[in-house]
């Protein structure tokens, strides 16, 4: 086997050893920017041997989706067994042929869900990269032009994970249930099974989080709420901010019993609305004692949360589709170096960041401005999570009405 030990005018050079992914990409590292991220995405693919899963809701068809494309089709050319799955929502504007040179190739390319009415406000959120079995990476951002950059010149503000052979067996193992999910007949009994869309697996490393469209024992919330609680420091980083109403209740109390809790949040946004929903809680956060701060320089998208010395990273907002609706994932890491990696993340975020205080806050707000953000809570946080209701419960009945026609 043999191992890239550069690359020398484009073309990657190779040396003999023991795995060459496993020599390029050792253990876990933080990323302080996307860019930084998806080069060494693209690293792990061309460095591929055995097999290549990519899942990714926005696919976005510019420059950095044609190296990526090139690179899976290369990786099929070389043998490597290529799954690619994106959300059909998320890149509704991909052409429909955009991977046939990969499907041609032999490697395999899927639609998550397919825009049907019953079902379209079920998402597959989730972004994940495993190579080998070896390597994985998992966090915030899509494969699209606009998340390319630092985050402060230049780009959406996002951080991902590179993980090890621990977590990179299981995020496979997920990654492949997902992806018979997105088979051509979907039956909707097992698309929304409860146990296999929630889960909490733990490793010699930490734990992967996943959840899922369900109606109660919400896995992911438990598990953050839990944190939460037990934590002295709290400090998150959201794109979109809309808890769940347990969520903030623990966020609420962990402030007043003395625990320091810091949010970042969206100053600049791609989703108007969501930020309208969110600033409509800040009130009573900051009358408990949290402190709130606005990231200025670019439009934020990072999901962090730190609890004392555990670190959470991956796509689920904090925020009731992600929580309850989407399909999601999370990793939990406890690794000092990764931790502190983190931290010097969510501080950086913080000196870019603008404070919200109680009083500022209450005087810069117009009657008018306080019904948009009433009206875009309302509609956020629960119309949308009613209609999804609705529809998990239209597709359970319809696949039940298909087992007892299968019975009869």
């Amino acid at each position: 086997m043999i191992v890239g030990s550069g690359r020398v005018g484009g073309t990657f050079m190779s040396t003999p050893t023991k795995n060459r992914v496993d020599a390029v990409l050792v253990g876990c590292e933080w990323f302080h920017s996307v860019d930084g991220a998806l080069e060494k995405m693209l690293d792990a693919i061309a460095c591929a041997q055995r097999s290549v899963r990519l899942e990714v809701y926005i696919f976005g068809k510019g420059p950095i989706g044609e190296r990526f494309r090139t690179s899976l089709v290369e990786a099929r050319g070389r043998g490597v067994a290529v799954s690619v799955m994106v959300d059909s929502l998320g890149s509704y504007d991909l052409p429909v042929d955009y991977f046939e040179p990969l499907k041609k190739a032999g490697g395999e390319f899927r639609w998550f869900n397919p825009l049907r009415v019953k079902r379209i406000g079920f998402r597959d959120h989730r972004k994940i990269l495993v190579v080998d079995d070896l390597v994985a990476f998992v966090g915030g951002f899509n494969i699209a032009e606009a998340y390319c950059g630092d985050g402060v010149n230049r780009g959406w503000h996002d951080t991902s994970v590179q993980l090890s052979t621990e977590f990179a067996v299981e995020l496979g193992r997920i990654f492949d249930g997902m992806f018979r999910l997105a088979s051509q007949k979907p039956q909707p009994w097992v698309r929304f099974r409860k146990n296999a869309n929630q889960r909490v697996i733990s490793t010699a490393e930490g734990q992967i989080i996943t959840s899922g469209p369900n109606w109660r024992g919400f896995k992911m919330q438990q598990v953050l709420c839990s944190a939460v609680q037990k934590a002295r420091c709290v400090q998150i980083i959201s794109a979109y901010f809309l808890p769940p109403r347990q969520v903030r209740r623990a966020l609420v109390l962990a402030a007043k019993r003395g625990a320091r809790v810091t949010l970042i949040l969206a100053a600049k946004t791609d989703v108007p609305m969501a930020q309208s929903a969110a600033r409509r809680l800040y009130t009573g956060l900051l009358k408990a004692g949290v402190q709130i701060f606005e990231y200025q320089p670019q439009i934020l998208h990072s999901k962090l949360f730190l609890f004392d010395d555990a670190v959470f990273v991956g796509s689920a907002n904090l925020d009731k589709r992600s929580l309850h609706i989407n399909y999601e994932v999370l990793v939990r890491l406890d690794a000092a170096r990764i931790t502190q990696q983190a931290r010097l993340f969510f501080e950086k975020a913080l000196d870019l960041s603008q404070e919200i205080t109680l009083e500022q806050w209450r005087k810069s707000r117009s009657f008018w401005t306080r019904l948009r953000e009433q009206w875009a809570w309302f509609l956020l946080a629960q119309v949308d999570p009613y209609l999804a209701y609705r529809q998990f419960t239209w597709l359970r009945g319809e696949g039940l009405s298909e087992v007892r026609k299968k019975q009869s």
